[in-house]
């Protein structure tokens, strides 16, 4: 099978979609699949393979860290994908990548699926604060609607985000399909050398957050459940591993309450080494974000032993909800900064979650994963030819350029 994937964002920029295409791309590839990427060119140089196709990129206002695809130069791309005999198109992003990855398929005779990675009802507030929160979710659940009913099939990570899309009226066929973790990819680090290069002491109590630093993430939820803690642990530490647009407020956040020395900000951290030894300093790993649709840091920090404490919000529940190498407070400052003594002050605790965890990381197994993902594709590419009018947005229910193809 062959498929050919968009997205607006991938490697160098790091964030939990490029994580997700790229685990998919390796293990279907390892399937005996084919998979391209279309994804913007960024200043960044990154290591590429034969199968990413870049194309040339525009700064995205307010927002340094990504960037737009031109249409004009994937549009360009048009010849060489009709010699790729594609199977499918999957859209990985909503924006840019949403809208051509449609024309692409329409133009390919293709039937195209689409991965929800983003809550956005729990997310435009953070960025558009001036209206009414009550209209921005309004708006975002029309957005998913129409985006979603135009694709022959989605992707979703999470029952709970299934749930909320079926809430909003999406009519198009789901598929529940968290990204997976390579294990072996998450076998081993070094903490020791971690806190060494960091001058943290060996036997300091410390948490760690890795990801976006966003607004959406909750991250100040962690500062002030910390404060509480440190009432009880005075010398407890909260190493933030990532970059992002609440960096500057959460740095004012820790000085107004006194957190200087509790709190470190490391920027972002090469995932094949140094952040695998972040993870295996950290004694916890700690996550209160509202709005994701998976949250698979959490997998990342059990495969590699760390014990988790984690709120069950959206996402995160299909994880956390077993409570496997996980403590699951609840969405309570005070009841976190509870679990987190409780587990700093229990290494018996600790060493139990650890296993637990690393033993339930496994069964989130990359390649099974993978698997499910295929046979996905092969139920859309059936299923093509039976598609109703009102999901695929044509008479008929099949494309202009699909009924040519045939």
């Amino acid at each position: 099978m062959k498929v050919l994937m968009i997205s607006d964002v991938y490697f160098p920029r790091v964030n939990g979609v490029s994580t997700s295409i790229q685990t998919f791309r390796r293990e279907l590839a390892a399937l005996g699949h084919q998979v391209d990427l279309i994804a913007p060119a960024y200043p960044v140089r990154y290591a590429e393979d034969t199968h990413t196709l870049r194309v040339a990129s525009r700064v995205v206002p307010f927002d340094p860290e990504d960037r737009m695809m031109k249409p004009r130069h994937v549009r360009a791309l048009l010849p060489r994908l009709r010699e790729g005999r594609y199977d499918l198109v999957h859209i990985q992003t909503p924006f840019i990548a949403h809208y051509l990855g449609i024309e692409i398929a329409d133009a390919l005779g293709l039937p195209r699926v689409e991965t929800y990675h983003t809550f956005f009802e729990e997310y435009l507030f953070h960025y558009v604060p001036v209206l009414p929160k009550s209209l921005l979710r309004a708006l975002s659940r029309r957005f998913s609607r129409t985006q979603c009913n135009r694709m022959n099939a989605l992707i979703v990570p999470s029952s709970a985000m299934r749930d909320k899309l079926a809430e909003y009226g999406v009519q198009a066929p789901m598929h529940v399909i968290p990204t997976g973790i390579p294990m072996a990819d998450f076998s081993a680090g070094n903490g020791d050398a971690f806190r060494m290069r960091h001058g943290i002491e060996k036997d300091r109590p410390m948490l760690l957050f890795v990801g976006r630093v966003a607004y959406e993430k909750n991250i100040d939820f962690l500062l002030r459940a910390l404060q509480q803690a440190l009432v009880r642990i005075p010398g407890l530490l909260l190493m933030i591993a990532g970059e992002g647009p609440a960096l500057a407020s959460l740095r004012k956040l820790a000085a107004k309450h006194k957190l200087q020395e509790h709190v470190r900000f490391v920027g972002y951290l090469d995932r094949r080494a140094a952040l695998l030894d972040c993870y295996c300093a950290a004694d916890a790993f700690v996550f209160a974000s509202r709005t994701e649709t998976q949250g698979l840091v959490l997998l990342e920090a059990m495969a590699l032993g760390v014990p988790v404490i984690s709120t069950a919000v959206m996402g995160t529940r299909d994880i956390v909800g077993p409570k496997r190498g996980a403590l699951v407070p609840e969405d309570d400052e005070a009841d976190f900064a509870r679990n987190i003594v409780k587990l700093m002050n229990d290494p018996a605790l600790r060493a139990r979650l650890g296993v637990e965890g690393r033993a339930y990381a496994a069964e989130w197994n990359a390649g099974a994963l993978a698997g499910r993902l295929a046979n996905a594709y092969q139920e859309v590419i059936r299923a093509d030819n039976r598609i109703s009018p009102e999901l695929n947005g044509q008479a008929g229910g099949v494309s202009p350029a699909k009924a040519a193809a045939r």
